[in-house]
């Protein structure tokens, strides 16, 4: 499959060294910058802010989590308010200057392509301040994937193992001593810029092409999407979600899930806090309704509403996909629902 990216104005690529790529880090962070990294704790690697770029692993397939809480945190305070002694009430805002510059390190071209997906939640209609913010103040460094295992599927999704799509800068291995590196944005030239002196010119003609994983396309996501639309009183909804415990792992691990709950923080003395946390509309909660009806009361009405929303709707309204074929959430499930398996199965449905 050819490979996708996105041109750079900054073409030719560089080229780092691996022994001067932590230098380059440990410059971006001594510069104030946060960094979060894949990190691996007791046999699981997961997205952490480091305190040393001595902790950042690179040999890794897939972490655990997507880096998606860089810019959609797990929870997040929207506002706080105080009562007072009068009846009044004293509110303090969301304050965007509490947000640090970020910098995203070592996530996969499948997760640098969902902040595309969550970029169009979040901006559909009005823009949300909290993500808006966050991803004024984010920088994507991707890495490509040179190794994969049966559980990605990001090229039936149209992505690529060095897909560039969502990166402000991508790294590509090519050998045992250094990257590839393809300078996509501004944003990403200024990070590059805070350790100059460590890049090189590429080699001329070097390709990445053979340094990247091999991930064969396993469905033709265009004819998925056209039989699941036609397929909304279809049986096989109920067959797939037959097993489906409703747990919320595959949208807790998804890179592109945006559902979200609002909860109040409640201090007494009519003070406390508005909070957004995560969600899933995998859960019976998710909307049952005051008076008790709940328009998806079973988990086949849940599981449809799932897969149609990432690969219909978003799609049709937002010109974008809800999945990139990560496969965390076929890692993930408890008891081995695999999505690549029951897309094909749509794919093979006559409708």
């Amino acid at each position: 499959m050819e490979q996708k990216y996105i041109p750079s104005k900054y073409m030719p690529p560089k080229y780092i060294p691996k022994s001067s790529l932590k230098a380059w880090l440990a410059k971006v962070k001594d510069d104030g910058r946060h960094i979060y990294a894949p990190v691996t704790e007791n046999g699981k690697t997961n997205f952490k802010r480091v305190k040393s770029v001595d902790e950042i692993s690179m040999e890794h397939i897939q972490t655990a989590q997507s880096a998606k809480g860089a810019v959609f945190p797990r929870t997040e305070k929207l506002f706080s308010y105080a009562g007072g002694q009068q009846g009044d009430v004293a509110l303090q805002d969301y304050n965007p200057n509490d947000i640090p510059d970020t910098v995203v390190f070592g996530l996969h071209p499948c997760d640098a392509a969902a902040f595309k997906s969550l970029s169009g939640i979040f901006s559909w209609g009005a823009k949300d301040r909290p993500f808006d913010e966050r991803m004024k103040r984010v920088t994507l460094v991707g890495v490509s994937c040179g190794r994969s295992d049966v559980f990605c599927f990001c090229t039936s999704v149209g992505g690529h193992p060095g897909s560039a799509e969502g990166s402000d800068i991508l790294l590509t291995a090519v050998g045992n001593d250094g990257y590839l590196v393809e300078i996509i944005t501004d944003r990403g030239q200024a990070l590059v810029e805070k350790g100059a002196d460590l890049f090189e010119a590429a080699a001329a003609g070097v390709s990445k092409e053979e340094h990247l994983a091999s991930v064969p396309v396993r469905f033709s996501v265009e004819e998925v999407q056209r039989k699941m639309a036609g397929s909304f009183e279809d049986d096989i909804w109920k067959k797939q979600s037959a097993r489906c415990i409703g747990c919320g792992a595959c949208a807790f691990v998804c890179p592109a899930c945006a559902c979200f709950d609002i909860q109040e923080n409640a201090k007494g003395n009519g003070a406390g806090d508005r909070i957004r946390c995560w969600d899933s509309c995998g859960f019976s909660l998710f909307t049952l309704h005051t008076s008790g009806h709940n328009p998806r009361s079973v988990q086949s009405q849940r599981w449809r509403q799932r897969l149609l929303h990432k690969l219909c709707y978003m799609p049709d309204r937002l010109s974008v996909r809800g999945c990139t074929g990560c496969g965390r959430c076929s890692r993930a499930c408890p008891v081995d629902m695999n999505l690549a398996e029951h897309l094909k199965e749509f794919e093979r449905l006559k409708v």
